[in-house]
């Protein structure tokens, strides 16, 4: 540094102060877009829990893998045929380690509730009454839910309800009309609570997406571990709700 008239310039004792500090604190400030270093937890159903269905192909936890940092982790903690209320004991074997979670649920609940599509009302209003009251403890559930995920305190992606790709044409149209409603209470609430949206209604949009009527296949699994491994690249000081259907 050269002094001038009894002073040094700024620009050079900032440059100096900057040079001194260790790396570590150099390096403090992330990759835009990026976390130094991340381990995601997949929460719900045979959504991610697929392994029966794709014969000797990967799950998605697989793909997942294939898909992050060579230091990044996944693990799985999704159960086949678990409903919302389980998502709660799956948080009770979560990793100290997790950064980010994603959970999908709620299509076994939708399954169980499907027998309101088989009865006879005198209106279009009472039909819309029993859909009404569906929605309305489905809610009640998937907030419970999200309440003990949010707790964990983890930068959180929730997924909307695909349409399942059932055979009988007037069954599929049914259903889906039928889901629009519960994923509107999920995107309501990630919304409402500044959570990331995976819209797997448009992410598995082909019929080759699907191992059967309602589990995703590799092709569906590739897919979503795609989108999963865009959420994991949003800076985690970002808490603004971000979708993903691609």
């Amino acid at each position: 540094m050269t002094p001038q008239n009894g002073f040094v310039h700024r620009r050079e004792i900032l440059a100096t102060m900057v040079a001194l500090l260790p790396r570590s604190a150099r390096s403090r400030t992330p990759t835009p877009g990026r976390a130094s270093m991340a381990h995601v937890v997949l929460l719900g159903d045979s959504v991610f829990d697929n392994a029966a269905y794709v014969g000797r192909g990967p799950e998605v936890v697989q793909q997942l893998r294939t898909v992050l940092p060579g230091s990044w982790q996944a693990t799985l903690l999704a159960v086949d045929g678990n409903v919302i209320a389980d998502v709660a004991r799956q948080l009770e074997r979560l990793p100290s380690s997790a950064s980010h979670l994603v959970v999908s649920v709620g299509g076994n609940d939708a399954l169980r509730m499907s027998g309101v599509l088989e009865r006879a009302t005198g209106s279009v209003g009472g039909a819309l009454d029993l859909l009404a009251e569906v929605r309305e403890r489905f809610q009640a559930a998937y907030r419970d839910m999200l309440d003990a995920v949010q707790a964990t305190t983890r930068p959180t992606a929730l997924c909307t309800i695909y349409d399942p790709r059932y055979p009988d044409p007037q069954r599929r149209r049914l259903t889906a009309a039928a889901l629009t409603l519960l994923n509107d209470v999920i995107t309501r609430e990630a919304f409402a609570r500044g959570l990331s949206l995976l819209d797997l209604r448009v992410l598995c949009g082909e019929d080759a997406d699907f191992a059967n009527p309602i589990e995703p296949s590799v092709q569906g699994g590739q897919k979503i571990a795609q989108a999963i491994a865009g959420f994991l690249h949003v800076q985690p000081e970002s808490r603004s709700s971000r979708v993903f259907a691609r």
